[in-house]
């Protein structure tokens, strides 16, 4: 049995058993790298595991903080963790969503797309390579 065999229609929308793994990534745009990392170090009290010129990424209690210069982002966004996020994306976009940004490689075989909710909040998914089985 796979995951897309259990379905499950609840007000209209149809759920598979492919539950979210919860909020574990938020990427926050900033306009200065360089002024915003000192500021998150001292917040998360660690420093960054990651620090290049387009990212610079922090490990703090489980959850990831990225920090992401330039580009079209205009708030934080939140990252869900799924185990496909193919069968997450077509059942959140049956259920209203708008595909914003789909599932592409970010390095190493993580996948990440991005939807919009009816009221325009962006959301992000994430699949990590460990978790396509």
């Amino acid at each position: 049995m796979t995951v897309m065999d259990i379905t499950t229609n609840t007000s209209g929308v149809t759920m598979t058993d492919s539950s979210t793994m919860g909020i574990k990534t938020v990427l926050h745009p900033v306009s200065d790298l360089a002024k915003a990392k000192p500021v998150y170090t001292a917040l998360l009290g660690v420093a960054p595991m990651a620090d290049a010129p387009y990212y610079v990424g922090y490990e703090a209690e489980g959850q990831q903080i990225g920090l992401v210069p330039g580009g079209d982002m205009t708030s934080p966004v939140a990252y869900w963790h799924v185990a496909d996020i193919e069968a997450k994306l077509s059942e959140v976009t049956a259920a209203g969503a708008t595909l914003k940004e789909s599932p592409h490689d970010v390095g190493a075989g993580r996948l990440v797309a991005t939807f919009a909710d009816p009221d325009g909040n962006i959301l992000g998914l994430i699949q990590d390579p460990s978790a396509a089985s």
